[in-house]
């Protein structure tokens, strides 16, 4: 059967290396950031492969995300089974007390009600469309926390359980749910979580082999490409260099 994927996030890190490769693998995309230049970059590459189509909003804003939804033609509409919650970032790494309060606002609004806002505006489509399939971008965070992690952690934590209660809620619709876990993955996470600070995000880098992102899009690929009896539930992938959240292997 023909798939067509849905990825948010995918102008940059996991979700641009997901999109390839499923371009690669003759799945058609649906590629949606918020930066538009480097989506427009994306669909004039990966259109030499695949049907693909891109859609500029940010998933914190609810409105934006359901118009566009709304406003793609009925052909995706009626083609999309895949849809992988990429999109969400890290800000700031400071005790709870020295924290941000803008920052635990941009976690919970980008890492769980921008996942929620998509899921329930793509999730119509998949049920119409059939053996359907959701990818979920958790984290090791959303299974240990770590100090100064707070409300990354919680908002990681949220889309374990997301992912769970949505694999009991459409167990009999016929929908599959993988929450993806990576470690430690070398991409613009840390320069995002340290606002820019070039420095500051090669040193959580420093001294090992961290994930690339085309690791990650690798175990994203292999999630949805199982035979239809079998579900991934749930896949944590680490670094060899990494055993927890805390417990790395530096030269």
């Amino acid at each position: 059967m023909k798939q067509t994927a849905f990825i948010t996030g995918a102008t940059s890190g996991i979700g641009q290396a997901t999109a390839r490769l499923f371009a690669q693998n003759g799945i058609d995309v649906v590629i949606t950031g918020r930066r538009q230049e480097r989506l427009d970059a994306l669909e004039e590459e990966l259109s030499k492969l695949v049907k693909v189509t891109a859609l500029n909003f940010d998933v914190r804003d609810r409105a934006a995300v359901f118009a566009a939804v709304d406003s793609l033609s009925d052909g995706w509409k009626n083609s999309i089974n895949i849809l992988v919650n990429n999109a969400g970032d890290a800000h700031g790494l400071a005790s709870f007390q020295d924290a941000d309060l803008d920052d635990f606002d941009a976690m919970i609004d980008g890492n769980v009600k921008g996942l929620l806002y998509v899921s329930k505006a793509v999730l119509p489509l998949l049920l119409k469309n059939g053996n359907g399939h959701i990818v979920n971008l958790g984290s090791i965070a959303g299974k240990q926390v770590y100090p100064k992690g707070n409300v990354y952690n919680a908002s990681k934590f949220a889309v374990d359980a997301i992912s769970q209660a949505m694999r009991m809620d459409l167990l009999q619709e016929g929908i599959k749910v993988t929450e993806i876990e990576p470690g430690l993955v070398e991409t613009e996470f840390s320069l995002v979580r340290f606002k820019g600070d070039q420095e500051k995000s090669d040193e959580t880098y420093a001294g090992l082999e961290a994930l690339t992102a085309e690791d990650i899009a690798d175990a994203i690929y292999y999630a949805i490409s199982r035979p239809e009896h079998v579900q991934v539930a749930e896949m944590m992938v680490l670094p060899k260099a990494q055993a927890s959240t805390r417990d790395y292997k530096r030269d």
